[in-house]
This record gives structure tokens, sequence and C-alpha cells, in this order.
């Protein structure tokens, strides 16, 4: 039986175009897929087939031509920009004699280098194993105690048998361990829902420079580099913005296309920080050749994994690239949909916390407080919402101030800091305390 090999980094990269495919394949993001997961690449194979070919994927031809270009190049692997059955994948190994990886297995082994927490560990094994599961062969058949022969008969299990009898135990281990992670989560959300903390999660395709678009707003530390699906693990952190409460940032995962279904279902648990997000702030490469399908695949993922209805900002990245002038864009009501920025440079950053500021805080209402000398605390509360535009004193220590700020911020006054109806000489109206 043929042994599989332990493979290399020498490896034949194939792509083909199939009639009748919704998405044309992308030979720069598999190349960059390939790289990002350690390959070197020795050719790239192309070619074009009305439809797969149930035994081989490829025709024997072009099976016959990839077998040359991996003795040629003394490649010790075959990556495939397709999902490839399991007997596809073993009937090429067998041809090829060489390891052979679809791109469901090329992706889980890029995420299998990026993880670096506990969850993100735990979730990446549970997508291996789930793909593992369906690609079990017969090996190790000396270990099988179904034999004949004197001494050997008996009952017992196969060792496939076995391998799957482990799996199954290893993936329910998985699955409990990330139950417990899931509750921890909802208690920090249940936490942050109940301080009142909007959540602004950051979404789009990987090497996008989400993180380091993260790391320029909150001054963080996340790893961020010019390589696909850099950053795995999300991560929150507390940002001021000007003129609103604060809001929690959260890093997310980038997408890509065909993102592999084993992968969404293990990231749900983490994908929820974007599904409960108040905000998504889409962050798009505007120096991408393919934008407009970019943004079209992250919007199919968003939907896949229930986010679709979520509010968005759309945030054009890397004008430094494009050339593009730091701007907001506004519909025809007025409000911001689109930020050009370069988080690189820092250029347009401002631009994102004013367009923040103002999606987050439900619309601007301005008027006049008289606060006695006992509300202190609440009048500094307003100067470090910098929601104060003028401020007066009268002989009686009384501050009469003129008030800029949210419908949100102005139920959170109320809430915390003891606003009272009665404070109000003129302007917007609060609910009675």
């Amino acid at each position: 039986m043929f042994e599989r090999p332990r493979g290399g980094e020498r490896a034949i990269l194939v792509q083909l175009t199939l009639d009748g495919a919704e998405d044309a394949p992308d030979s720069t993001e598999f190349r960059e897929l390939a790289t990002s997961a350690g390959a070197e690449c020795m050719a790239f194979i192309t070619g074009r087939r009305s439809a797969p070919d149930p035994r081989l994927f490829v025709g024997s031809g072009k099976a016959g031509e990839i077998r040359e270009a991996a003795q040629q190049g003394e490649a010790k692997l075959v990556i495939f920009d397709h999902a490839l059955s399991p007997s596809q994948e073993r009937n090429l190994e067998a041809l090829l004699q060489c390891r052979v990886v679809d791109r469901t297995g090329l992706i889980l082994d890029i995420f299998a280098q990026r993880a670096r927490s506990f969850e993100g560990k735990l979730q990446v094994e549970l997508a291996q194993l789930r793909h593992l599961s369906t690609r079990l062969v017969r090996g190790w058949t000396h270990l099988e105690r179904q034999r004949g022969g004197i001494g050997l008969r008996g009952p017992g299990e196969t060792q496939l048998e076995t391998d799957r009898r482990l799996l199954a135990d290893r993936i329910r281990q998985i699955r409990l361990r990330l139950n417990r992670v899931d509750r921890q989560r909802e208690q920090g959300r249940k936490a942050r829902r109940k301080a009142d903390l909007p959540t602004v999660s950051l979404v789009g395709y990987t090497n996008a420079g989400k993180s380091t678009l993260f790391n320029a707003l909150t001054q963080a530390q996340v790893y961020a580099a010019d390589q696909l699906f850099a950053t795995l693990d999300p991560t929150l952190r507390r940002l001021e913005l000007p003129g609103a409460e604060p809001v929690i940032l959260a890093d997310t995962v980038g997408f890509i296309s065909r993102l592999p279904h084993e992968l969404v279902a293990a990231f749900r648990s983490t994908l929820r920080e974007t599904c409960e997000a108040s905000l998504l702030l889409h962050v798009i490469d505007a120096h991408h050749p393919d934008r407009d399908g970019v943004i079209t695949q992250v919007e199919a993922v968003l939907a896949e994994i229930g986010a679709a209805d979520v509010p968005q900002l759309q945030v054009f990245n890397k004008i430094d690239l494009s050339g593009e002038p730091p701007r907001l864009e506004r519909d025809s009501q007025g409000e911001v949909r689109a930020v050009w920025l370069s988080a690189a440079t820092g250029a347009g950053l401002d631009l994102l916390s004013t367009a923040l500021a103002e999606r987050l805080r439900g619309g601007t209402v301005q008027g006049w407080l008289c606060l006695p000398p006992s509300a202190a605390r609440l009048r500094a509360r307003l100067f470090h919402l910098g929601a104060v535009i003028t401020e007066q004193t009268d002989p009686s220590g009384e501050w009469l101030i003129e008030v800029r700020t949210s419908r949100g911020n102005v139920e959170l006054l109320c809430r915390r800091d003891g606003l009272r109806a009665e404070w109000v000489r003129s302007g917007f109206e609060i609910p009675m305390v």
C-alpha cells in the first residue's frame, strides 16, 4: 500500500478554471496562501475543465504534467486551489508519489501556524480534526486485531475504527473546552452590555490592514505583517472617542474567498464578537486590484455567520499606496458611510474617530444646563466627553453650561451622574430621574 510522504516545502501549485464556477480563481491569492504556509513554489500549473474528474479531479494528461513537474522540481508536495474529495486526494497521491493538499488543508495549516491563544489553538485543532475525519485511510494494518491466522483470530476492531473512535473522543473533548471558553466570553459580553459600552468590530479581507489600524487607534501591540492571516486570535481594547462615550474595539480574523466551512464552524464562538457588535468597521484595501470583488466576498462571509444586518462603516485603507486623499464620504441623508485613510502613515485617523463618534452617538442634541455646585461630578463628566461649548458662572455658584452631545450620552449622564430634568434650561429633553 502507498505510504503517504510527510511532505516538504518544495511544492507544485495547481489551479484549474472550471466552466460554470461562480468565482474565477485568483492566482495571486493562491500564491500568497502557499507562501504564507511556508511553501516554495517550484511550478504553477493551470488548466481548464468543464467539470472535475471524479477520480483525479484533473484529467489523466494534466496529472501526468503535474507528475513530471514534481519530478523535475524535486517537489514532495502538490497543492490544489480546490476542495478535493478524500478519494481524489488518495488517488492523486498514489499516482504522483507525493503528498497532496487541497485548499482547505492549506488554509488549516496556515491557521495552525498562526494560532497563539488557548482558544485559537483549540478552534484550529477542532477544524483540523473535522477535516481529517473524512480522510482516514487504511494504515497501521499490522496493529489490527481482525486478522486471520493462528493466534490472530478473535473479536476486535480495525485500526481504522480505532482512529475514528479516538478522533470522535478528541472532538468531543475540544467542544467541551470551547463551550467553557465561550461561557467566559459571554460573561465579558454581559459586563460590557451592563456598562453600556458599545462594541466596534474590525472585519474585512485578510491582509487589508485591520491589525495595523487596530494598533494605530488603540496603541496596542497586536502582531501585524504583510501576509495572509497574520492575526487569528481576537483582541479587544478600549477606545476613547471625541464627544462620545468610549467603545470596545475588537480585532478579528480576516476573511477570504471560499473560506472552509470547517473554519466557519470552529470559529463561530469567536465570530460572535462580530455578530453582536454595535458597528462593523469593514476595512478594505483601497489598493487591491479587485476591490469590488473582495467587498462582495466579505459580505458573503458576513451573511454566512449571521452578521449581515449589523450596521457597517466602510474604511478604505492603504491610501498611501493608491494615491487617494483622506476624506469622509456621506450618503444622501448626510450620514458617514465611508472613510479613506492610511493606518500605516496615520493620515485620516482623526476622520475615522469623528465618524465613529457620529455613528455611535445616535443623533446630536444641544441645549443649556444650569448645574448647582453639588453637580461638580456631572460637570467634570461633560468636560471629559468634550460636550461643553460655553460655560458661565453666576454669583450663587451655579454653572450655566451650553452642551452638545449625543442622545445616548444624555441617557448615560442621567443614569450614572444624576442629570435631572429640572436642570435643563432650554433645548433637549431628558427622561425624568
